[in-house]
């Protein structure tokens, strides 16, 4: 088993898995060293190994780079925060609940996490630098995790808000003929993934990057906006717009993502120079999220994912008799396949198993599908979201910083939040 191409793609998953979980060797290298292993091993094609640089999300992140580096450079970011502080920056955890829960408002309007991200953490980071919390202090870092935790986990709560929920939604769709309502989900979720998750990771972070924000006791007058800025603002609205509509004009919202970035580059009207461009984008983040999807891309042609998943088919008691265990034991199942296909990969991976699942947990199949949204919006390590893995790019948070939280976070989630959903579950009648 060990030298089959199978068990190879196993070995060298652990060993990313590990290598990146670890932070021993710097995230970019780690990806590269993943690309060239399974190319020189020829355990998947090309197509397949660097499949995440011709994925959407990919573009999407290199955009997003972009349009922040566009925010900063015009002083657009610095008239936003100096908007906002104000009403923020009485306290730390009032600064910190204000960005969660604007991270967590602004998923309701646009679809795309990294969407999101790419508008608020210039916006945020300039709004650290004004509230006194230099680059490289524990507050900084505060801050730019609420913008990447509030925009992925906060956001599962929302049906059409990111890639995870669709894939479910799309999965069960054509499996099942099963169709999720917006406000049916809503109310099964966001009372404790939504609400009672925002506040305790407004806790979490308040009490591990603790910091004093610099109080503003009356606002600077601001100079007119300039004709970048104006030029800036119209593109975003019209990026923006184009975000919100794309169920309707059928453009996925990378490509919109990308055709903004390039207006940014262009000369005399664009913001950029290419000097700015090379400081501003983070290739090495780039390369990491490209890694990443590239990972779960040959789990999955690898057969390693079906066989994970048969697997835990196989190890699953029965418990009919006991909806809390089955509850907990089928979220647990999501938890260990965010380790191998990631949070996008998830849903694909778990919706398929879901009849099997419901037979053997006693629990109808709608609920065995809603109990892996708890799963995978809770991640234990970052690479699991690539949203997360962005914004911490963004923000200059090192690796370890993040893993704290996403380890703190989780087991406060499963400890906490688990049990309440469950009761909240069985109160809307969902567990029978």
């Amino acid at each position: 088993m060990m030298w089959h191409p199978m068990g190879i793609s196993a070995l060298i998953t652990l060993v990313v898995i590990a290598l990146w979980a670890t932070s021993r060797l710097p995230e970019y290298l780690v990806a590269l060293l993943f690309f060239a292993a399974v190319m020189l091993l020829q355990l998947a094609p090309a197509a397949v190994v660097f499949s995440g640089f011709a994925s959407s999300a990919f573009w999407l992140v290199l955009s997003g780079f972009i349009l922040g580096t566009a925010i900063r450079t015009t002083g657009l970011a610095d008239r936003l925060a100096n908007r906002i502080l104000p009403y923020l920056a009485s306290s730390w955890g009032r600064l910190v609940g204000g960005v969660v829960a604007i991270s967590y408002a602004l998923a309701f309007v646009m679809p795309s996490n990294m969407g999101r991200i790419t508008l608020l953490m210039p916006i945020v980071m300039a709004l650290a630098e004004r509230a006194g919390l230099a680059e490289g202090s524990r507050g900084r870092f505060g801050l730019a995790l609420a913008v990447g935790f509030g925009t992925f986990q906060l956001s599962a709560s929302i049906l059409p808000a990111n890639v995870p929920n669709l894939v479910m939604s799309g999965a069960a769709e054509s499996a099942f003929g099963i169709h999720f309502t917006y406000l049916a989900y809503l109310v099964l979720h966001a009372p404790i993934l939504g609400i009672a998750k925002g506040l305790l990771l407004t806790l979490c972070i308040c009490g591990l990057f603790r910091a004093t924000p610099q109080k503003i006791e009356k606002m600077p007058a601001q100079a007119a906006l300039s004709a970048a800025e104006w030029r800036l603002i119209l593109l975003l609205l019209a990026t923006v717009l184009l975000w919100l509509t794309d169920r309707w004009h059928g453009i996925a919202p990378a490509w919109v993502g990308l055709a903004a970035a390039c207006v940014c580059l262009l000369p005399r009207i664009g913001f950029l120079t290419g000097e700015q461009f090379a400081a501003g984008v983070n290739v090495r983040t780039c390369i990491y999220v490209a890694g990443i999807l590239g990972l779960t891309a040959l789990v999955s042609h690898s057969g390693l994912g079906g066989w994970l998943g048969d697997a835990l088919l196989h190890v699953m008691p029965q418990q009919a008799d006991r909806p809390f265990v089955a509850f907990t034991s089928l979220i647990g199942i999501t938890t260990l396949l965010n380790f191998v296909v990631t949070a996008n990969g998830v849903p694909a991976l778990f919706t398929p198993l879901a009849p099997v699942l419901a037979d053997g947990s006693g629990l109808p199949l709608m609920t065995v599908l809603m109990t892996q949204v708890i799963g995978y919006s809770t991640p234990l390590l970052p690479y699991q979201a690539s949203p997360i893995v962005v914004a911490m790019g963004m923000g200059k948070v090192p690796p370890r910083e993040g893993l704290k939280l996403c380890l703190l976070l989780a087991v406060l989630t499963f400890g906490l939040l688990v049990p309440l959903d469950y009761l909240w579950f069985r109160l809307l009648g969902w567990m029978s």
